[in-house]
């Protein structure tokens, strides 16, 4: 793959990465936990602290372009897949998010500077569908930025503020 375009791609995506990192960082200690909404079903799925962790789970995931073999680092457990929709045991720390996001990071980087064209266009097989790698990275980086407007926007309505754009990564 041209170098032009993994160096586009990691600029975008890792902005993106930022914007998250910044909004984690913004929340204020008493939003952590704060049911955001109502949603009898799942309570803590409207928490900032499961927005956070579900957003970084499937970065983590479909970085790795399969289910099968997949595994999260400790203390993160693969609950998220579970259909019947199963929440962590335990709400996750912020600092255990940080550290989650920091792993991402990295992890989105290293994929971006080895890939290569054959494996932009290898094939990715999930539940929901089929796409290319490639693809899949492009949904994925547009995955975290909706979260991240979401927690912006739930920052500005919670404490009048929230992060302010990320043109490019760090």
């Amino acid at each position: 793959m041209d170098a032009t375009w993994r160096t586009s791609l990691w600029g975008q995506f890792g902005a993106a990465i930022d914007m998250l990192d910044n909004a984690v960082a913004a929340c204020p200690d008493e939003l952590w936990r704060v049911r955001l909404w109502d949603d009898a079903e799942l309570p803590a799925a409207a928490e900032f602290w499961y927005i956070v962790y579900h957003t970084l789970f499937w970065l983590d995931l479909y970085l790795s372009g399969s289910v099968e073999g997949f595994a999260p680092p400790a203390p993160f457990t693969l609950d998220e897949l579970d259909p019947a929709g199963l929440l962590p045991d335990r709400p996750y720390t912020r600092d255990e998010l940080q550290a989650y996001l920091e792993y991402g990071r990295r992890k989105c980087r290293a994929t971006i500077e080895a890939l290569t064209d054959e494996q932009a266009s290898r094939r990715c097989h999930f539940p929901w569908g089929e796409v290319s790698f490639a693809g899949l990275l492009l949904d994925t980086m547009r995955h975290v930025q909706e979260h991240t407007a979401q927690l912006n926007l739930i920052l500005g309505q919670k404490i009048s503020w929230s992060p302010r754009w990320v043109a490019r990564a760090k």
